[in-house]
């Protein structure tokens, strides 16, 4: 094997890798759209944090500064996770386990409850859920296959 070869193999990314930084790049690019005016309808009902936020992204998920800053650091560690398979997996495992956590307090907080601080609306709760769902199912399908665990 020539240097080259051993190089490119190095830097290659593993297919976690390339999950992790997929999805934190669509964290980033959510986040940025949440500032975005016309993209997030009512814009100028924005909240800082706080239940009677009016601002909705895509006129649908309802959402607060605080939650497009949630979304641009998520974006951040994944980009900053994928650097390396085992941060990767972590941050979709974890991340994962933390979006189902925050789909079952949106289920549970009230809407006009100040807990409900993000905000969240329906919308948000099952849009937490599948998110919640797919990183983990990343992290746990794409985590098994690191290089030097496969027979030659």
């Amino acid at each position: 094997m020539t240097t080259r070869t051993r190089t490119r193999r190095a830097t290659a990314s593993t297919p976690v890798q390339q999950a992790a930084g997929l999805v934190g790049a669509v964290f980033l690019l959510v986040g940025i759209l949440g500032f975005i005016p016309g993209i997030t309808t009512s814009y100028s009902a924005m909240e800082f944090a706080s239940h009677e936020s009016g601002a909705k992204l895509f006129g649908l998920f309802q959402i607060s500064i605080l939650h497009n800053l949630v979304h641009l650091a998520f974006g951040v560690a994944g980009l900053a996770l994928a650097r390396t398979a085992s941060a990767a997996y972590n941050y979709l495992l974890v991340g994962g386990v933390i979006y189902l956590v925050l789909w079952v307090y949106g289920l549970v907080v009230s809407r006009d409850s100040d807990a409900n601080f993000v905000p969240l609306n329906t919308a948000d709760d099952w849009l937490h859920f599948v998110l919640g769902i797919a990183m983990v199912g990343l992290a746990l399908l794409l985590g098994r296959r690191t290089p030097g665990t496969e027979k030659r």
